[in-house]
């Protein structure tokens, strides 16, 4: 009966309106209250979507991020590389002698044994005693050669020595190696020699291995000993043994004579 009587009130008089906007609005706050978890729901529902959104994102641009990284190294690399492979033709261009480039491919795991192994064999005409360079100066002497590689041992190793010379005064020696990437030791040597710290050693050319004037070592420390004829010097290779990886066969007609008497 309320209920009815409300509905005529409410169609016969304007006055039911005004009380209907009050009664809305005295209703809002429980209507909100109402609509509350509904609202909490949608909104964590949203933020839940964007969160994943977001992390996937986050997880592709990180792996676009580390294979643009990838890129740049490589590109980084390769234009060192490039850089490396100019000084070495550009080196190569101010020899008299005829040269093949060659590539570092391994080394001998044994810390005291200075060998490497590079990807020219007897098939591309490598042979045993054949001067290998890289870019800044002598790196050592192939000691055996298969069809595809060979084994170059290094001017640093314990086993080798090679003739040099000082480049300012013409001043002969022998620098033998000491098993140090860093270190070459000049024995023999008279304390009154003419021998400076700075003074660059080039192949001499004695022995018939190493042609003659290719840069081999700095000197970096000269000592005199009192009551001693003989001083202690040691030098530091030019070329980078560790470093290279792109090197230079040296080949002269009196080698490949040597090589065939050998092979005979």
């Amino acid at each position: 009966m309320i209920c009815l009587s409300l509905i005529i009130s409410d169609y016969q008089f304007d006055q039911m309106q005004r009380i209907r906007a009050w009664l809305s609005l005295a209703v809002t706050p429980v209507q909100w209250l109402v609509d509350v978890p509904q609202r909490s729901w949608t909104w964590l529902d949203e933020r839940l979507q964007v969160r994943d959104e977001l992390i996937a994102e986050n997880k592709q641009l990180r792996a676009k991020t580390l294979l643009a990284e990838r890129r740049v190294q490589k590109l980084a690399a390769l234009t060192v590389e490039n850089f490396r492979l100019r000084d070495l033709l550009n080196s190569s261009e101010q020899l008299d002698e005829k040269v093949t480039v060659s590539e570092l491919v391994g080394i001998n795991s044994d810390p005291f044994t200075h060998q490497v192994i590079i990807n020219n064999g007897f098939n591309s005409g490598a042979f045993v005693g054949q001067p290998v360079l890289d870019a800044t100066g002598v790196m050592g002497q192939i000691i055996s050669t298969s069809a595809f590689t060979s084994r170059v041992l290094l001017i640093t190793d314990a086993d080798h020595a090679i003739p040099v010379q000082v480049n300012r005064n013409g001043l002969r020696t022998v620098a033998y190696g000491l098993g140090q990437y860093d270190y070459l030791e000049l024995q023999d040597l008279s304390d009154t020699a003419d021998i400076e710290v700075g003074d660059i050693l080039v192949s001499s050319g004695l022995g018939l291995r190493f042609p003659k004037g290719y840069p081999v070592a700095q000197v970096i420390e000269v000592r005199h000993f009192t009551g001693q004829d003989f001083a202690k010097v040691w030098a530091k290779p030019t070329a980078q043994l560790d470093r290279s990886r792109h090197l230079l066969l040296i080949e002269t007609p009196q080698q490949q004579n040597l090589a065939q008497q050998d092979g005979n």
